[in-house]
């Protein structure tokens, strides 16, 4: 069996490449296929997709099931097959509708993987080969370039002007210049700069480097590793159901008890007794509800799915309606993870907006323009293209940049702006680069044309401007002004914008083509570009959106403070500059301990330069605070905290496959509004759990009550067992999963969410159901002492009290169609499953009362006109007494 890749050891570093300066032959292949074996694949250990038989076990973890389990057990023992019959089949029906939702939205995930390998580019044998990535071992030699995933963890030992773009591993949105090691192992590099990490991206240069850690052991294995425990936190809704079930458990115990004290009392036969509590039992627990509950997911799964996002575990549609608090990444959640020009500034002042989306073919910056002008704005983007090594292509009808990320929106602005890129490369014939290094500050090219040597640079504006003693002011080139361009340049900055500048020349021809940094001189200056890493448009509405609900919104990112704060004002959050904490601020808080940690999170809202641990002590620390915490992000830096927040949101299109795995949601257009309808979906889904509970309990507890009233009275049992399982698993059961159907009520958003402590049977629930149980048990209870003092048989009394009952269902599942608003603003037919729900429940009870098999079992018989028109009467004021409370709640009790 193969170890979990690990470290080379010392005498495998010893690679001839370090000995001899890079002039390595390489790994042998039977060396490779040795250390192959010994430290395994270079992958990440993935668990197992579980299969549909144990999605389908793992629906019947409940404490409800497990009451519902004992209630058939026990009906079973009783001899009383049927009810145990229709219990069980409850129980598989809930078990196959949640297993098949689960695991179609687990193969919906699965689909979102890119179905390609990756590969590498190795030198073995003296031979440049690609392999695959997993087949990659320590002592390798990898080669990458721009565009290339770095595909494990690398020492360099060669570079050429070599960037990457690590924002997956630290959120950092500016990619990171690359330096050969002055160590065998990298190692005294403490800022990593001469390491390359599994899973970023090279956007510039080209690199060699040894391959020093693979699979678990480089640093994207490090955080994956983190991933493998039990999440710490639940789902709000399983959190409430078992608070829910438990109570209703005592409720059962303690009515059932004394039903049969009572029983006992009256002398009735122990058969009777055990016959009554096993029909109470049916009452009193609501069997509807896990269907129910199914449903109401699976509906909303499905509704989410349409606007582009899929759940990956059913209670996380509920879990967004419940948060208190969205913890969001900053670089491609609520930006773009993409560098791009928003504003240039020409020598005398002119300044110009431009499109960050780049959606347009023509962003305007010459429209409406003078020749002088257009002239310095064609100028400045010829400077902007010739000494740019990133290039684009166009990939059904959208346009992809491969390289730096400073080089890909220079050449997505020239594209913008009609430039013809090909056309000016093949007019300017490249002489020589100058590429980017850090010391120079600017990168340059020099190009012959018209028979001239003409140099252009881009690079820092400090170093653009000290090297040119012009500036061009329209179609006039002028002496200089250093202190105003630097003016200019320090009023981008405080923008928070990343200033770039650039100049031109005609140098002096030299017969040996080696120009360099001295013949850099005397240039003119052209301008300014400010860039940024755009906010996503769709962000400050939904920011909004999440403050009109209640919920609280903070930036956790690995980019720096200022740029963080930018971004925070931008999107429209609401913090002060107190409240922006560093990763620094976090890590010594977590040193004083747990408290003084929470005492910062509790006042902070944008927190910066935070490594993937501390995100997810922040997140921890939220949720030890009371709150109900969804974590937003796309990178591998993300995933403890996806993970093990309540409900995790991946982003699908440019998220990492380990956050995406660690998420219960993904959005797959990566729009951040989708998010915020998540919400509204999800209290949607809560709201029609809570309709069918009121459902559910109203009519148990009305059922309960009848008997309550009736046995210690002296009156026989007013429903036998089989007519109480009718009443619950049928006509019952068709009608309240119909309420898992109904939309929003188009407020779910101007209220704040739930208390966290809140449960789900609430003081409103609890008057709702008071009421109800008062008005249909009392009622019931009333109607059926009349009848059998007016002489009517037990019997008779028993179906026209099964008739009312099922009467009161049909009234009661109307109003259970808004808890504050009144049936008559819903739209009668919005939910058409409901009313066809309420047409089959009577149906099949008149049906009943006519087909002699029904009937028979249930001992029934036919209605007369008189009595249908008394029972209906009757039934109608649980309705009126719910319009009459509506009205009393919204008057005096504003929703909160």
């Amino acid at each position: 069996m193969r170890n979990s890749s690990t470290e080379i050891k010392d005498e495998e570093c010893r690679h001839p490449l370090l000995a001899r300066k890079g002039e390595s032959l390489g790994l042998s292949a039977a060396e490779a296929r040795r250390r192959l074996d010994h430290y395994g694949p270079n992958a990440l250990p993935e668990m197992p997709a579980p299969t549909i038989v144990m999605v389908f076990l793992r629906q019947f973890r409940s404490p409800l099931i497990y009451i519902l389990l004992l209630a058939a057990l026990i009906a079973v023992a009783l001899g009383d097959l049927s009810d145990g019959l229709f219990i069980g089949v409850v129980l598989l029906a809930n078990g196959i509708i949640g297993a098949v939702q689960e695991y179609s939205a687990n193969r919906a995930s699965a689909a979102l993987r890119q179905l390609e390998e990756p590969k590498a580019v190795v030198i073995r044998d003296n031979l440049q080969q690609e392999i695959l990535a997993a087949d990659l071992v320590p002592g390798d030699m990898v080669l990458v370039e721009g565009g290339a995933r770095v595909p494990a963890d690398l020492t360099l030992v060669g570079a050429a002007d070599l960037q990457c773009d690590e924002s997956l591993l630290t959120g950092e949105s500016l990619p990171v210049k690359k330096l050969v090691s002055h160590s065998a192992h990298g190692k005294t590099e403490q800022d990593g700069s001469s390491r390359l990490f599994a899973g970023t991206m090279v956007t510039r240069g080209r690199g060699r480097g040894i391959v020093i850690a693979t699979g678990a052991s480089t640093e994207l294995g490090a955080i994956a590793d983190q991933l493998r425990g039990k999440a710490v936190t639940q789902p709000p809704l399983l959190i409430r159901l078992e608070q829910f079930s438990g109570r209703i458990a005592l409720a059962v115990v303690g009515a059932v008890a004394l039903l049969a004290i009572a029983g006992a009392l009256r002398s009735m036969p122990l058969q009777a007794i055990f016959m009554m509590a096993v029909g109470l039992a049916v009452s009193a627990i609501p069997e509807g509800l896990p269907v129910a509950m199914s449903v109401t997911l699976a509906i909303g799964m499905r509704r989410m799915a349409r606007a582009h996002v899929i759940v990956r575990r059913m209670p996380a549609v509920e879990s967004l309606g419940s948060c208190t608090v969205i913890a969001t990444d900053k670089t491609g959640t609520l930006t773009r993870n993409e560098l791009a020009v928003t504003i240039v500034t020409f020598a005398d002042g002119m300044t110009l907006a431009c499109d960050a989306t780049y959606q347009h073919g023509d962003g305007g910056l010459d429209k409406n323009r003078g020749k002088p002008q257009r002239e310095c704005i064609q100028a400045l983007l010829k400077a902007a293209v010739l000494p740019n090594e990133a290039q684009l292509t166009a990939n059904h009808g959208q346009w992809k940049g491969v390289g730096d990320t400073v080089d890909v929106a220079l050449l997505f602005l020239a594209q913008q702006q009609g430039a013809a890129t090909d056309r000016l490369r093949e007019g300017y014939p490249l002489i020589r680069r100058i590429p980017y290094e850090p010391d120079r500050a600017y990168a340059a090219s020099f190009h012959e044309h018209d028979g001239k040597i003409h140099a252009f640079v881009k690079g820092s504006p400090e170093s653009l401007i000290a090297m040119s003693g012009w500036s061009l002011v329209g179609q006039h080139r002028q002496l200089i002004q250093r202190d105003q361009l630097l003016d200019q340049k320090n009023k981008l900055a405080k923008g928070g914008l990343r200033v770039l500048a650039f100049a031109e020349g005609i140098v002096a021809r030299r017969p040996d083509g080696r120009y360099d940094h001295e013949s850099l001189s005397n240039l003119t200056f052209l301008g300014f570009a400010g860039m940024k890493d755009p906010l996503r448009p769709e962000v400050p509405a939904a920011i909004q959106r999440c403050y009109q609900a209640g919920i609280e919104v903070c930036i956790v990112t690995g980019d720096d403070p200022v740029t963080a704060m930018a971004i925070g004002k931008q999107a429209g959050m609401k913090f002060a500059r107190s409240q922006v904490v560093t990763g620094d601020q976090v890590r010594q808080a977590e040193a004083l301990g747990i408290g003084e940690l929470d005492k910062l999170v509790k006042i902070a809202r944008v927190y910066a330069r935070v490594k993937p641990k501390q995100k997810l002590a922040i997140v921890l620390s939220l949720a030890r605070m009371g709150h109900f915490v969804a974590v937003t992000g796309d990178g591998v830096n993300d995933a403890p905290a996806l993970k093990h927040a309540h409900v995790g949101v991946a982003m699908g299109k440019k998220g990492t496959e380990l956050a995406k795995e660690s998420a219960d949601i993904v959005i797959t257009d990566d729009n951040f509004a989708s998010i915020v309808r998540g919400v509204e979906e999800g209290r949607v889904a809560y709201a029609n759990i809570r309709k069918v509970i009121i459902m559910l309990i109203s009519t148990g507890a009305a059922e309960v009550a009848l008997f309550l009233l009736a046995i210690p009275l002296g009156l026989p049992m007013p429903l036998l067992p089989t007519q109480l399982l009718w009443l619950n698993l049928v006509t019952n059961g068709i009608q309240d999963v119909a309420l898992a159907a109904e939309r929003g009520e188009g407020d779910e958003l101007s209220y704040p969410p739930r208390k966290p402590t809140e449960p789900i049977f609430n003081r409103a629930l609890l008057r709702k159901v008071w009421y109800s149980t008062a008005i249909i048990g009392g009622g019931g209870f009333a109607m059926f002492y009349w009848l059998l003092e007016q002489g009517y048989t037990e019997s008779h009394a028993r179906n026209l009290l099964l008739l009312l009952f099922v009467l009161f269902e049909n009234f009661q599942v109307l109003n259970c169609r808004s808890e504050h608003h009144s049936i008559f603003r819903r739209g009668f037919f919005s939910n058409p499953l409901l009313l066809l729900g309420v047409a089959a429940a009577q149906g099949l009870h008149i049906a009943a009362l006519y087909i002699p098999a029904l009937s028979g079992v249930l001992q029934l018989s036919p209605v007369s006109f008189a009595e249908w028109g008394v029972l209906l009467g009757l039934a109608s004021i649980v309705l009126l007494a719910a319009e009459v409370e509506k009205w009393w709640s919204r008057r005096n009790s504003p929703r909160l």
